[in-house]
């Protein structure tokens, strides 16, 4: 498994829709082993694919003791209101902004065997699903954000140094190989980015 490089807000690739998976094997296998590593890394709740530079439907998660990972998500909310909630981002590290979030979703997808899933979920773990699949069409949390909340954000957004934190993150990620992964023409690598771990 490895450790992968987690790209920072102001990459292309976090506001790209990812495309669905067509192709299960050992590589996406390994993606998603590296995915939960990288997360766990990091102490995150949540990794979506388009995060680690694949532009692929795939994000995992760990929420206290549920944990797992979604292929080809299609998410549900509930029909109540939104509820502000605290929500921050491995890929706008550093910060933290309250969110409106629906209380209750439901995801459905496969997963690294195609097999079917179904995740229902409240709080918390609905929070995190509703906010990987935003990253899996191409949107940020800070996105949901409005008014003054929204201003405030983005400027605190721009004080902070980004070019600081990636060099940061890259040193601490030696250059092997790392997780690669294909579908058809689509060929992504997150090779140059990943610290192989024992």
């Amino acid at each position: 498994m490895a450790i992968l490089q987690i790209r920072l807000i102001g990459d292309p690739v976090l506001r790209t829709v990812a495309e669905p998976v067509t192709e299960f094997g050992p590589e996406l296998a390994k993606l998603i082993a590296d995915m939960m590593e990288t997360m766990d890394d990091v102490d995150g709740a949540g990794l979506a694919a388009p995060q680690i530079g694949v532009g692929k439907r795939i994000f995992t998660y760990r929420i206290g003791d549920q944990s797992g990972h979604v292929i080809n998500p299609v998410i549900e909310n509930g029909e109540e209101d939104q509820q502000p909630g605290a929500e921050g981002c491995l890929s706008v590290p550093g910060l933290g902004f309250v969110t409106a979030r629906k209380q209750f979703s439901r995801v459905r997808g496969v997963d690294l065997n195609g097999e079917p899933l179904t995740i229902e979920a409240e709080g918390m773990l609905a929070r995190c699903l509703q906010h990987e699949t935003d990253h899996l069409d191409g949107k940020l949390y800070v996105d949901r954000l409005s008014g003054e909340d929204r201003k405030s954000a983005l400027r605190a957004i721009r004080d902070e140094n980004y070019d600081q934190i990636a060099a940061r993150t890259t040193a601490k990620r030696a250059q092997t190989v790392g997780s690669s992964f294909s579908s058809g023409a689509n060929s992504f690598s997150t090779a140059a980015n990943a610290r192989s771990r024992a």
